[in-house]
């Protein structure tokens, strides 16, 4: 009907029906056809099509009232049997037609709402959710977080987030069960890949990163079926409720006071403002909640994500862009990393290794035994050579300049000056070196004692390298 209508007033101002017709996308014999009807007052096509009685005329129809008193008479009849029953009466057609008109005709009886409660301590309730906040100098952040509640007492815990991987919801997760006071009986969620790769109805793929976890915890998973958000057992939807009471009810300034806002929300949601399902607040239910928790079995501090890997060919373990170093004995090995929250350790056999966790892109982590390790594994005095200069220029951007003006200034006695620096590099770690490099590069002097008298006396270092220099 708006296309017809949109012919009709082309048609008024004076456009050609080639036009007309190439812009609307028709025929030119529709748009003549249109433009002489009467003028469309309605945008109904429905209805216009049933005034015009458009379309083939169902061969069921005739049974409407037959099949009506059929259904009146007995509403759970089956439509095979209604079928039957209709060529009895002289139907003819075919039973699509009728099965139309018997979905069509029956009456429509919804389900009984089933409330999936829980006991204390027996059911909470996690979800992912992210909102745009605009903060009050006019910046917008997609905020994501994580948010769980315990359903007997409706406590809430939420958790802002970097992302929605699975290391943020087994770290939140984690977080809220301590803030609980322990494990409910059973976790419910929804499906994101973050837990189960895959489903069917008779088998589930978990996430195994996630199922090492809950392993761990000893911790019970229940996920809801596909389109059944009753199943989480609450009346407010959990994303739903945290977006409309705490994001949209406030204004921030910016991350940090969002974050302050959130704790106080803490407060008054689960302290002060009366649940709607149980009509007290969550503190009020939840000594009888904490009666009944299992007791963690893994501090936030102490949960480790294990993550299978292997020890490369350079001796290091990557996990997210991240290597990190192992004796060259464990090249080629399995390894398993232990991901916690500040560190990681890698065990290959007997070997195990623990380094600082880096967050940096391609950050790494090398420690000066491994170092050792690999130019005494490495053969020949070239191949040592470079394995040292490989371990220098693995410092980052000005290592690799400082290196490359060395090599170019020093053309017949670069070895010497990789050889001190390298033993610089196990005395006084990389992060000193790395300030070093930076130095020296800036002040434009070159040479392994240059490097050697900045470490050794950073503060004078300025005055006294520009007099060596010259």
């Amino acid at each position: 009907m708006v296309r017809r209508h949109e012919i009709q007033v082309l048609r008024r101002d004076k456009r050609s029906l080639v036009e007309i017709a190439e812009q609307v996308g028709v025929s030119t014999r529709s748009a003549r056809r249109v433009a002489a009807e009467p003028a469309v007052t309605s945008l109904d096509g429905q209805a216009e099509r049933e005034r015009r009685r458009i379309g083939r005329p169902s061969k069921a129809e005739p049974y409407r009232a037959y099949i009506a008193c059929q259904l009146l008479a007995d509403p759970d009849v089956l439509a095979v049997e209604l079928l039957r029953r209709a060529k009895h009466e002289g139907y003819a057609g075919a039973k699509s037609a009728l099965y139309e008109l018997v979905r069509e005709l029956r009456p429509n009886k919804p389900p009984p709402v089933v409330r999936f409660e829980g006991l204390p301590g027996e059911f909470s309730q996690h979800d992912f959710g992210q909102v745009d906040v605009r903060y009050l100098d006019g910046r917008v952040e997609r905020v994501h977080f994580f948010a769980s509640r315990l359903k007997y007492s409706r406590w809430t815990q939420v958790k802002l987030v970097d992302d929605e991987r699975v290391e943020s919801l087994v770290r939140a997760l984690v977080e809220h069960y301590a803030a609980w006071g322990g494990v409910p009986l059973r976790s419910v969620f929804d499906r994101p890949k973050t837990v189960a790769t895959s489903w069917t109805k008779d088998a589930i793929e978990w996430n195994p990163t996630f199922a090492a976890v809950i392993l761990e915890l000893g911790a019970v998973v229940e996920l809801c079926s596909p389109r059944r958000p009753e199943q989480k057992g609450s009346v407010e939807n959990l994303v739903g409720w945290v977006k409309g009471s705490f994001f949209k009810q406030r204004r921030f300034v910016d991350r940090a006071d969002l974050q302050q806002q959130l704790a106080e929300w803490h407060v008054d949601a689960n302290t002060q403002r009366p649940s709607r399902a149980t009509g007290v607040a969550p503190f009020v239910r939840l000594p009888d909640e904490r009666a009944r928790l299992r007791p963690l079995r893994v501090t936030p501090e102490m949960l480790a994500l294990r993550i299978p890997l292997v020890v490369d060919p350079t001796g290091h373990v990557v996990h997210d862009t991240h290597p990190y170093s192992m004796p060259p004995e464990a090249i080629g090995l399995a390894c398993t990393l232990w991901l916690y929250r500040d560190r990681v350790k890698l065990v290959a056999g007997r070997h195990i290794a623990e380094h600082p966790r880096k967050f940096a892109h391609r950050e790494g982590s090398t420690l000066s035994e491994h170092r050792t390790k690999r130019v005494v594994a490495a053969r020949g005095h070239r191949a040592k050579l470079y394995t040292k200069r490989e371990h220098l220029l693995g410092l980052g951007t000005c290592a690799v300049q400082y290196l490359t003006e060395i090599v170019y200034r020093r053309e017949n006695v670069w070895s010497r000056d990789v050889d001190e620096l390298h033993d610089l590099l196990d005395i006084h770690g990389e992060r000193a070196m790395r300030a070093a490099f930076a130095h020296c590069l800036e002040q434009r002097v070159f040479g392994h004692e240059y490097i050697a008298h900045h470490l050794t006396n950073p503060i004078a270092a300025i005055g006294v390298q520009q007099e060596l220099f010259s």
